[in-house]
């Protein structure tokens, strides 16, 4: 039901998408592509002041954003073309692998810290973020449990309770890098899949609430984290310090006006903005675009979640209730993730450290991105083969 109204909005969607001489949804595609392009294009002017001080070649970083976008894009392809039944009997596997890999982040020796965490694995070439893997991983895997246990969905413990033990123990080892953002985002998107797979709401809401419970409990413990949430209450209380990255991105914002300085003429790029070419592209782009440019990326992503649901309902409809959970939850993932950037960079949301999905500069988390639009493309092909 809840499919149906997020899609019914959609005038001709299902005809035109059952129509065999159409590769991929139209629309969705052409917003992915959109975001990876414009993302591009930020990333090539947010970063060049950057790349000035720290590496002395103008183009290092949008040289590296190149080649994470063609591995981002071929593994997309890929992946689009497998079998949603494997990656059903493979989750428990990547569940593990997931789960390994965040150990070994977290050993001497083994784990690269980077601005006070060790969020990375050094592979000589490059470095691979494990938190970033595991979020596919962790979708892949509810995805299959609620599936398998449909029928117990209604009962406390094997409904929520179980999944909620899994989210916890990733969620902790998270932690520990640290990395809240991931945390936030991942809770967010099991809890949302979870919910729309049937799980009774008060069970959802004694989850949500004794979650959020602790996560202000942890936040409340830790200087570190409850220095960000004061400095997103009032960033201008200390503009120097605590709430220097806020105040700076909120500055880009109200340049920006509503058509932009212009594309390549921020200022705040210019070592004002920390994160300028990563967590915080956005507030570069509202500064050179303007009001009307966050508005075009906004209504790239509504797209980008709309079809993504709607390529869920025809998997729903064939009878592929994996297939559904596994978009649902790729679709939100995606939308959950830009939605809180977007909200660190307007003011909304303490800062997270989490970058703008297929936009933002990062290895592991463009390549990421990429895998979960592969996923839903894969159900998207699957769904006109069966048509």
């Amino acid at each position: 039901m809840m499919i149906h109204a997020v899609t019914s909005a959609l005038p001709g969607a299902t005809k035109s998408l059952r129509k065999p001489g159409i590769a991929a949804d139209p629309a969705f595609i052409t917003s992915v592509m959109s975001l990876i392009m414009l993302g591009w294009l930020m990333v090539f002017s947010a970063s060049l002041s950057v790349t000035d001080a720290a590496a002395g070649s103008t183009y290092q970083f949008t040289l590296r954003h190149s080649i994470h976008v063609l591995m981002g894009l071929s593994l997309m392809f890929v992946v689009s073309r497998v079998r949603s039944g494997i990656l059903m009997r493979i989750s428990p596997v990547l569940l593990v692998t997931g789960i390994i890999l965040l150990i070994l982040v977290l050993l001497p020796g083994i784990g690269a810290k980077v601005n006070g965490s060790v969020r990375w694995l050094n592979l000589g070439l490059m470095r691979v973020q494990p938190s970033e893997f595991m979020k596919l991983f962790m979708i892949i895997y509810v995805a299959g449990y609620v599936v398998r246990k449909k029928e117990d969905l209604g009962l406390f413990v094997p409904g929520i309770v179980i999944m909620s033990m899994v989210l916890g123990l990733v969620g902790t080892l998270l932690l520990l890098e640290p990395d809240l953002g991931t945390v936030v985002v991942l809770s967010i998107t099991v809890m949302t899949m979870l919910y729309l797979a049937g799980v009774r709401f008060l069970h959802f809401m004694i989850v949500v609430l004794t979650g959020a419970g602790s996560m202000a409990l942890l936040t409340w413990l830790s200087p570190y984290r409850m220095e960000r949430v004061t400095g997103f209450l009032d960033p201008w209380a200390d503009p120097f310090d605590s709430g220097f990255q806020l105040v700076q991105a909120l500055i880009a914002f109200g340049r920006g006006e509503w058509f932009g300085v212009g594309l390549g003429a921020s200022i705040q790029k210019l070592a004002y903005l920390p994160a300028a070419h990563t967590d915080f592209l956005l507030a570069v782009l509202a500064e050179e675009l303007g009001f009307s440019g966050i508005l075009f990326v906004i209504g790239l992503f509504v797209v980008l979640v709309f079809r993504g649901f709607h390529i869920a309902r025809l998997a729903e409809q064939r009878g592929d209730l994996y297939s559904t959970r596994l978009v649902q939850g790729m679709s939100l993932l995606l939308g959950w993730q830009a939605a809180i950037n977007m909200g660190v960079n307007m003011g909304m949301l303490p800062t997270k450290g989490l970058t703008l999905p297929l936009m933002s500069y990062g290895g592991s988390s463009m390549i990421v991105s990429c895998l979960a639009v592969g996923m839903i493309l894969m159900v998207d092909r699957e769904n006109r083969i069966a048509s």
